[in-house]
């Protein structure tokens, strides 16, 4: 069956990466586990965009929501990390609904554009009240401060653990959404707006829905980025970190659950090494996806999709 293929699939992934934390060099683990926390972000950014439809540019508002809601508690409250994470997460749904409840009474480039409004208010609150956010400068999470349930996240291998389990526990429950009923309404409110209404289907309530899923998961991205690397700055809450995810998404495959992952994977790595050996690594970059939309203009995934896996979720 489609889904029993789909889930050996993701669940060989999952084996994999726990075989490098056993075996990748130093460097490659470190980076590996920042990929999972960003990527676990992208799956967030594809609920809404791949699945739904919604192209939006303010999803670092929802990023940065769950990084300051964690990272402020634990500065100026002394909280601990599984309450800061819980919160992160929950500030990060309550951002989407906001902004969703007022953007969604717009569609396409309108929606688009008010997406990016809203990002860049809440980059300029953050530095706006430097005294608390500490601006630019940002935030230093202490050691002391960076325990989970006895586990220090500061360490290198209790990191990658944990941010596995955090990514497992994101991509299977992406997955088992989109094999779900309002997984499928979600894919016929991107293909046919008209269509599904006419079905019965409301298309504010299901993309509102699509939007908190959305929130949730860069939420609880945003926090455990800082808690587990030590650091929350408003350069984490800018504009780049909309485009940042929607970049992962096209790259690995829009629609796919684990297109977010495979894109955040070659993109980090691509910027990594074309940053070596070159100061104009943005042109790699650049030139790179240009090829890709020439080529593979569903992604990586969704062009495999296209052309023969067909029970690829």
């Amino acid at each position: 069956m489609k889904a029993d293929r789909a889930l050996v699939l993701h669940l060989g992934v999952l084996a994999v990466l726990l075989a490098l934390h056993f075996t990748a060099p130093a460097y490659h683990h470190t980076n590996i586990a920042r990929i999972m926390v960003l990527a676990i972000y992208a799956m967030g950014y594809n609920i809404a965009f791949g699945y739904t439809g919604l192209l939006s540019l303010g999803h670092a508002l929802l990023f940065g929501a769950g990084l300051y809601g964690a990272g402020l508690l634990v500065y100026h409250a002394d909280a601990s990390a599984p309450v800061a994470i819980i919160a992160g997460l929950l500030a990060g749904g309550a951002m989407a609904l906001a902004v969703g409840l007022l953007a969604l009474r717009t569609a396409g480039v309108a929606f688009m554009i008010v997406t990016l409004m809203f990002a860049q208010a809440g980059y300029l609150t953050v530095l706006y009240f430097g005294s608390y956010t500490r601006g630019d400068e940002g935030i230093v999470i202490p050691r002391a401060a960076r325990m989970l349930w006895g586990l220090d996240l500061s360490d290198d291998n209790t990191r990658y653990l944990i941010a596995l389990a955090l990514f497992a526990t994101a991509l299977l429950a992406n997955l088992a959404l989109a094999q779900s009923r309002f997984g499928r309404i979600m894919v016929a409110m991107r293909e046919n707006e008209e269509r599904s209404r006419m079905l019965g289907f409301n298309p504010f309530t299901v993309k509102l829905t699509a939007l908190i899923v959305s929130g949730l998961y860069s939420g609880l991205s945003g926090a455990a980025y800082g808690l587990m690397f030590g650091y929350v700055g408003a350069s984490l809450a800018s504009v780049q970190y909309s485009i940042l995810p929607l970049l992962y998404v096209l790259l690995g495959g829009a629609g796919t659950v684990l297109g977010p992952f495979l894109g955040a994977l070659l993109m980090f790595y691509l910027i990594d090494y074309a940053s070596a050996v070159t100061d104009a690594h943005q042109f790699v970059t650049g030139a790179a996806l240009v090829l890709l939309i020439l080529f593979a203009p569903k992604g990586i995934l969704g062009t495999l999709r296209a052309r023969g896996l067909k029970w690829l979720p």
